[in-house]
């Protein structure tokens, strides 16, 4: 199927939960089929197109552009400390390692010898151990081998962890900054828990950080921390902004089904991929 791909520099809404302007949405490039993982990386967003097992670069100079095909269906996305890439590979059922050179590099794919479901989404942490989700979403029930969907530590040394598999659909992960914290959302039950972090292998204290409005269209996805401790969770109707106490400070309507964020090179810009197009918000504070 042919794609046509848009840059609109005049299509600028000023958004917020109590209607001021203290951001600006700009759709940045739409025609995709299912949009998620964005990361900032040399200048350009990268970010899956799920579907058309695509990663695509955009920037304000070039446009719309594929950077890496096949991607394994990639859906999170990360850089580690080196600057490759790390995918969640929902078509390989695995987390991979794409070096500068475009070498991809397998780097966990089973639990004790049985395949993952379809792992989603990730982050890596300060000494570069990899939390990643694992739901069933990319594969058909008769596939799941290993009959629960849990949450994941790879650590540098190659040991990977069960941390939890109590959720019913895991997916957007996050550390706090001074990552003593792990939150997770559950897309299916539209919450954010929290654990405190033990060790490698530990997690304890699950608590709900919040429930959602079901009565909005969409679910609990993405998240990113930001610079000021804040929570930029995508959920039902758009981003919703709150603290670690579970405080929500504000919800900003975002078109489409709203799967991720991340932000830009300068910690201002929130990039948002949603439904079949990328976004970014400014945050005029």
């Amino acid at each position: 199927m042919k794609k046509v791909f848009s840059i609109i520099s005049l299509f600028t809404l000023l958004l917020g939960i109590s209607g001021q302007s203290n951001y600006n949405l700009e759709k940045l490039a739409d025609g995709f089929t299912f949009v998620e993982g964005p990361v900032w990386v040399d200048g350009k967003l990268l970010f899956s197109d799920i579907p058309e097992n695509i990663i695509y670069a955009w920037s304000k100079d070039t446009g719309t552009k594929v950077y890496y095909k096949p991607s394994g269906n990639s859906n999170g996305l990360a850089l580690d400390s080196e600057g490759n890439l790390v995918l969640a590979q929902h078509g390989k059922r695995r987390v991979a390692r794409l070096t500068n050179d475009n070498e991809e590099i397998p780097l966990v794919d089973n639990y004790k010898g049985k395949s993952f479901n379809s792992p989603n989404d990730l982050t890596i942490d300060s000494k570069g151990s990899i939390y990643f989700t694992d739901p069933p979403y990319g594969i058909n029930p008769e596939q799941e081998e290993l009959g629960f969907y849990g949450i994941f530590k790879l650590t540098t040394e190659g040991n990977l962890y069960l941390l939890d598999s109590s959720l019913i659909r895991p997916n957007g992960i996050i550390l706090s900054l001074d990552e003593k914290k792990l939150i997770v959302s559950d897309s299916q039950e539209k919450k954010l828990f929290v654990w405190d972090i033990v060790n490698d292998s530990t997690i304890t204290n699950k608590r709900i950080l919040i429930e959602m409005d079901k009565s909005l269209e969409g679910t609990t996805d993405g998240l990113k921390m930001g610079e000021d401790g804040l929570i930029y969770s995508a959920g039902p109707g758009g981003i919703w902004i709150l603290n670690l106490d579970g405080q929500v400070i504000e919800r900003i309507d975002v078109p489409g089904q709203t799967t991720n964020c991340n932000w830009g090179p300068d910690g201002k810009v929130l990039y948002i991929t949603s439904g079949d197009a990328i976004y970014c918000l400014t945050i005029k504070k």
